[in-house]
């Protein structure tokens, strides 16, 4: 029995080297496959997410049922990963490469469809984002942006915008100005 726990099936300098190079398969192909991915898993994306890590699992283990071999692969993972957020968070570079750029999906009312079909999206997808941020339709949007994370960002025409508590109380404001200008 602890002869598993210990005794590692290969060497770890292999493991490492395996661990590293599965995670930037892993990374890139996701990168690849878009940014709809990451925050709007449909059933089948959900299924693939879920037996990735069931295939690439033998990849990084190789031969080694051992604990010491699952827990440097682990470790190794947690550091990789901890080095790629640091560099995507304080250079410029390392976010475009490792995150990529906003996509502009609406602009001034009309869908780019060129950009939904190379993001993976649908108009309908869309829609139903941008009723959640306060458009009826795709006419009342100015800009929407899908960020790198996924989210889609909106940003309605002036006319398009709700008012706001400030709004009416400057409305208000001209309103008694008004009415006392009239009662004099």
């Amino acid at each position: 029995m602890s002869h598993d726990l210990l005794n590692v099936g290969i060497p770890l300098a292999e493991k490492v080297i395996r661990t590293v190079a599965v995670y930037a398969t892993i990374a890139i192909l996701l990168r690849v496959a878009g940014k709809r991915d990451l925050a709007q898993l449909n059933t089948f994306d959900l299924v693939v997410m879920l037996l990735l890590s069931n295939v690439v699992q033998n990849a990084i283990i190789g031969n080694d049922n051992s604990l010491v071999g699952g827990l440097l692969g682990a470790a190794v993972l947690v550091a990789v990963n901890a080095v790629v957020v640091r560099l995507a968070v304080t250079s410029r570079y390392g976010s475009r490469m490792f995150e990529g750029t906003d996509s502009v999906l609406v602009e001034d009312g009309k869908y780019l469809t060129g950009t939904l079909h190379r993001e993976g999206l649908r108009e309908a997808d869309l829609d139903v984002a941008l009723r959640r941020q306060g458009a009826n339709d795709v006419t009342e949007v100015q800009k929407a942006t899908l960020a790198p994370g996924g989210s889609v960002i909106v940003t309605l025409k002036a006319e398009a915008q709700p008012a706001t508590k400030a709004d009416v109380a400057a409305i208000a404001a001209a309103l008694n100005r008004l009415e006392q200008a009239v009662a004099r």
